[in-house]
């Protein structure tokens, strides 16, 4: 089932994700409707909060980068070596309970966007590599090490349930920039290709 992405100016996307159990209810159907959210809006990852739940819980394809087929892509396309496309192409992955342990190499500059933030992208910097601490869909842990653009989407991912947003990293200056664009989503003034949903505060 496709579910409604919620877009800037939600508190949930600004709250630290809850823990979970593998008896998290209906765990296995949230999160194949999660994949379904993420494929029909042709993102690369998608958290627990763009979807209304606080909850640890976030997953990650990458597919798309190596079809080209990334919602609101721009400018050229990322150059892969045969090995960085092959994994890509496989690299399909829940992570639940996620927890950061490192942020290491040199930071490199990539242009990010946000399902929760539509039609806008800005460039962020991040560090090359990280190891993180996780579980999967079935409450096996790992740890694990990643690079390049993996690593990228899994920081990304890995805000969001921290309460963090991409725009959260771009200078003064761009945010002031954007700062209209923003309140104007989170005022519902958007267009999107798929389904969102505005935070209506209750009066």
């Amino acid at each position: 089932m496709i579910l409604p992405i919620v877009v800037y100016g939600d508190p949930v996307l600004r709250k630290a994700g809850e823990e979970i159990s593998k008896d998290y209810k209906d765990l296995d159907t949230f999160i194949a409707d999660m994949f379904d959210t993420m494929n029909n809006a042709k993102g690369v990852g998608l958290a627990a909060p763009q979807v209304g739940k606080a909850i640890r819980l976030f997953i990650v394809d990458t597919e798309p980068f190596v079809d080209g087929e990334e919602e609101e892509e721009e400018g050229e396309e990322p150059e892969f070596t045969k090995e960085e496309r092959e994994f890509l192409k496989k690299f399909k992955q829940v992570f639940i309970n996620a927890r950061m342990l490192e942020e290491t190499g040199k930071e490199w500059k990539f242009n990010e966007g946000c399902l929760s933030i539509p039609k806008i992208r800005e460039d962020v910097l991040r560090k090359a590599k990280i190891k993180i601490e996780f579980y999967d869909e079935h409450f096996k842990k790992h740890v694990e090490e990643f690079d390049g653009l993996a690593a990228r989407v899994i920081q990304h991912e890995y805000d969001h349930i921290e309460g963090k947003l991409f725009t959260d990293k771009i200078s003064p200056l761009r945010r002031k920039l954007i700062a209209g664009k923003l309140t104007d989503i989170s005022k519902g003034k958007i267009t999107a290709d798929y389904k969102t949903k505005v935070y209506a505060a209750k009066k």
